[in-house]
């Protein structure tokens, strides 16, 4: 790559504390981050994009396998020696005047059988030390490599930051990445989306494993006993503070911890249960909407020793965002000009974020390096919908639960006044991160469900976002309360709690949910929890054409879940 690149210089990362403070050094020097004041925010740090590099670029992202159909219909594909030579044309020569670092990392604790190194190179010193944040960086990865190991071979430029030159290429049967024209998170940190769910989804099926997008939670009772739970949603759905929930007051002895916030690897363990492991070292967050309200322990994660990129700065050298709180008077927005709230564009970006360790986080689990992992006690799959599904349901049993996964749906605000939203088909929370067929993927679950058996965790679809018909409010408080409708499940995995048939599956009698200092309503309550069959048909409709494009290899089991689903409602 050298010889591809022609930097001007190599550098091999150990990942030390004076490699950190020599990149940032260089970094404040060139412009590429601004100090943050170090009284209020110690080692926190600023960056500005590109304007034209704020975001994941789906649209620029490929899976490069031999066979198109093993890419599947919601991937973008290309031929894996058309992207060599495409992608190649952009790298060479493009650290000309640069220096290339080359980036051991480890996804995953030190010491699990289940760890998976990767080595990136980069020409960026930002992407660089933003990796040491999200991963297991340096000497320790490098040692655990050894000269003989097997890596994720991951090739990262910035080239010219030209939008017509971005790519993102994913070489599943290879084992490697190559990324060109982005310096943005999801674009560039190779170790996340990239290896930890495109590629590892790949490695997961060959080798018997899944790579989830999925946060992973402890629930702590009054007793002092811990079930652990993954969960699955779509962006915008809530993950993130679920994650790092605070138990509502109401709900005395309760604690949750947090495991991992977007990543899960799971196995089926020795003895015979599903076991989760979150990769990261790190939080990758949206800061916007994040705020003491939302999500209180995120913000204490973030006091410290973290990157902000494209948050307003203000002027006593701190951060604000919209909805983090009362605006400044002045600031200077992520583009690098003077702001006001009078200003007519946004202080930070949309999709402003932030990097931080993910050891600073006051709910982590003190299980989160442990080599094996947590067992898993329950699923949950979530979405955004103002009507259709209840606020709690339970699976049939895995194959169902399977089938509430591949036809997740979350509703965009749609643009057009008087629409109800735009459906967006997530199967699993994973459209964007599958690296290979979607039917196969959806196989492998089925697969991973019959290996498990009996032991196989309970699988629920949760709604937080149920609206009043005549209202248009949202029927459910949300964010801590939360944890009433998780508890309920974890009551079903032991055999307790009531429950009632319905369309989906299985959904709390209202006495059977824990409401201690809610003030809800007996009708609020039978709102959040009906179904009625009407408002499935539209849905039903969608879900048959997003099967239908799948194709041939969409299991038959999922064709036959979906049957009887129509069934129960007539249709």
């Amino acid at each position: 790559m050298e010889k591809l690149c022609h930097p001007d210089r190599v550098y091999v990362c150990d990942g030390s504390e004076e490699e950190r403070k020599r990149l940032t050094q260089e970094c404040l020097a060139s412009g590429e981050l601004e100090e943050l004041n170090q009284k209020s925010w110690p080692g926190c740090y600023l960056s500005r994009s590109n304007p034209n590099d704020v975001a994941r670029t789906e649209q620029l992202t490929f899976i490069c396998t031999r066979k198109k159909d093993d890419a599947g219909v919601t991937n973008n594909w290309m031929d894996p020696q058309e992207a060599h030579r495409k992608v190649g044309d952009i790298f060479r020569d493009s650290m000309k005047g640069r220096t290339l670092y080359v980036i051991p990392f480890m996804m995953g604790p030190a010491g699990s059988p289940f760890r998976k190194i990767g080595v990136q190179i980069t020409d960026s010193r930002y992407v660089t030390l933003n990796m040491r944040i999200m991963t297991r960086m340096g000497k320790i990865a490098l040692d655990d490599l050894g000269m003989s190991g097997d890596f994720t071979k991951c090739l990262h430029g910035k080239a010219d930051l030209n939008p017509e030159r971005r790519y993102i290429c994913h070489f599943p049967e290879d084992n490697a990445v190559w990324s060109v024209g982005s310096a943005y998170g999801g674009n560039a940190l190779l170790g996340k989306k990239c290896l930890a769910l495109r590629i590892g989804s790949y490695l997961g099926k060959t080798q018997g494993w899944m790579a989830e997008h999925m946060l992973i939670a402890g629930i702590e009772n009054p007793k002092g006993e811990v079930k652990y739970i993954a969960a699955a949603f779509p962006s915008g759905c809530g993950k993130t503070n679920l994650a790092m929930l605070i138990p509502p007051a109401s709900l005395p002895g309760y604690k949750l911890w947090t495991v991992g916030d977007d990543i899960a690897w799971l196995r089926i363990g020795e003895d015979g249960r599903l076991w989760a492991q979150n990769p990261e070292n790190g939080l990758f967050g949206v800061a916007p909407g994040t705020n003491n309200q939302t999500n209180p322990n995120a913000m204490q994660t973030i006091k410290a020793n973290t990157i902000f990129t494209n948050v307003l700065k203000t002027d006593d050298g701190g951060v604000w965002w919209e909805d983090m709180g009362p605006p400044p008077a002045h600031g200077i927005n992520w583009k690098g000009e003077d702001w006001t709230p009078a200003s007519k564009d946004k202080g930070a970006h949309p999709n402003a974020r932030f990097t931080a360790p993910a050891s600073q986080c006051p709910s982590i689990s003190p299980r989160r390096e442990d080599p094996q992992g947590v067992p898993i006690s329950a699923i949950f799959f979530g979405g955004r919908r103002a009507r259709v599904a209840p606020l709690i349901c339970e699976s049939r049993n895995w194959q169902h639960g399977v089938y509430l996964g591949a036809t997740l749906a979350s509703e965009t605000t749609a643009a057009a006044v008087g629409k109800t939203g735009v459906l967006r088909r997530d199967p699993m929370s994973m459209l964007p991160f599958i690296g290979y067929n979607v039917g196969d993927y959806f196989q492998h679950w089925l697969d991973m469900g019959k290996k498990l058996g009996a032991k196989a965790p309970k699988i629920f679809h949760v709604n937080w976002f149920r609206k009043d018909k005549t209202t248009g409010k949202y029927l459910w408080p949300g964010f801590g309360d939360n944890l009433r409708a998780i508890l309920w499940a974890l009551e079903r995995v032991e055999g307790k709690a009531k429950a009632r048939e319905s369309l989906m599956g299985s959904v709390p009698t209202p006495d059977s949910l824990n409401l201690n200092g809610l003030n809800l309503s007996p009708e609020t309550i039978n709102a959040i929890l009906e179904e009625d069959a009407a408002d499935w048909t539209e849905d039903l409709t969608d879900q048959r054409a997003f099967f239908e494009k799948i194709g041939p290899r969409l299991p038959k089991e999922l064709r036959d879940e979906q049957t009887a689903f129509a069934k129960r409602f007539g249709q």
